[in-house]
């Protein structure tokens, strides 16, 4: 199903808006360096003389003249590299800064929707749960192990809490490393304020960062998204302005690349939940979709909360990864 006229111009304006800003920039960053640099400015004059020469001899069928005219601007654009680092700056200086390198900030990539594109969609569809803000904060360059003790061992894992969440990380790292090769799914579980939530941004952080589509979810938002699937859709007439946005949202809960589902435990169980759930995992399994499940439950609570199918398939396709130690947020207000 396709977005609504204004989703889908506001997402277009977006991009005319990114497009504005590169060359803004780009303008501003020529202006100044022109300035301080008059040589610069007379050699992209020759090189935009001679790009327009190129086409006319190209026309007249003068191969030999293009053969001069090229060794040419090889020569000046070698000179014009040579000025810029020689006055400590990059040989991209002057070359359009895009959000996404990928399609220039157009939303297509070789006659396809950008990765941004879709996750530009995500973003509108989601609009609540869109992670953007909180990868700002949360990533792999903000986390810390010093709220992570060496001093005690914890009886069940039999390591430290940093020791431990030391091998967590790792396991996340390859994770996202082997996301496109090898598909997999992850349960995070474990005391309140111990990081959880962190570390899935973390995860969501990179894997926005190298294209792929993701949607962050708590447990409550998802079950209201497939409710409303369920029974709005069921009870369509042809007068529902939210058909359209209600069969896109259940369509790409089970197409992202990573779904992330919050805080599971804390929706209110019973046979619908239930089974929406497996539905969910399992569709997703069958589709080779990476999932990221993190919870407050114990490994026995989960085994009593659902049912023997979810625990089943949980646990066969599942890296179950425990985090330990203190409330990291007490830790803060304390320090």
């Amino acid at each position: 199903m396709p977005l609504k006229n204004y989703q889908y111009d506001s997402i277009l304006r977006e991009y005319d808006a990114r497009q504005s800003k590169a060359r803004h920039d780009l303008e501003d960053r020529k202006a100044s360096l022109y300035a301080q640099l008059p040589e610069l400015a007379q050699i992209d004059a020759r090189l935009a003389h001679n790009s327009v020469e190129c086409a006319k001899r190209s026309l007249k069928g003068e191969p030999d003249a293009l053969t001069g005219l090229k060794a040419e601007n090889e020569a000046l654009s070698a000179r014009k590299t040579a000025l810029m680092t020689t006055h400590g700056y990059p040989a991209d200086y002057l070359t359009p800064r895009y959000q996404c390198p990928d399609c220039k900030d157009t939303g297509l990539k070789d006659g396809a929707r950008c990765h941004c594109f879709k996750q530009a969609v995500v973003d509108i569809l989601y609009s609540q749960s869109n992670v953007s803000n909180a990868i700002r904060h949360e990533n792999f360059s903000t986390f810390s192990y010093d709220y992570y003790s060496d001093s005690y061992i914890d009886e069940d894992l039999q390591m430290t809490p940093l020791a431990n969440i030391r091998r967590v990380v790792d396991t996340v790292r390859k994770f996202i490393s082997d996301f496109d090769s090898t598909p997999g799914n992850l349960l995070i579980y474990g005391n309140t304020g111990v990081g959880k939530t962190f570390l899935t941004n973390c995860i969501a952080s990179e894997l926005l960062g190298s294209g792929h589509t993701v949607i962050y979810l708590t447990a409550f938002q998802l079950f209201d998204i497939l409710e409303h699937y369920k029974f709005d859709r069921n009870n369509y007439y042809g007068d529902d302005r939210n058909y359209d946005e209600i069969t896109n949202r259940f369509s790409h809960i089970l197409d992202c690349d990573l779904l992330i589902i919050d805080d599971l435990g804390t929706e209110l169980n019973n046979s619908f939940i239930t089974s929406q759930l497996y539905l969910c995992i399992n569709e997703r399994l069958l589709g080779r979709k990476s999932t990221i499940i993190s919870t407050n439950l114990s490994f026995e609570q989960l085994q009593n909360n659902y049912s023997e199918r979810i625990f089943s398939r949980i646990t066969s396709s599942y890296t179950f990864l425990k985090i330990i130690g203190k409330d990291i947020r007490i830790q803060k207000k304390l320090s």
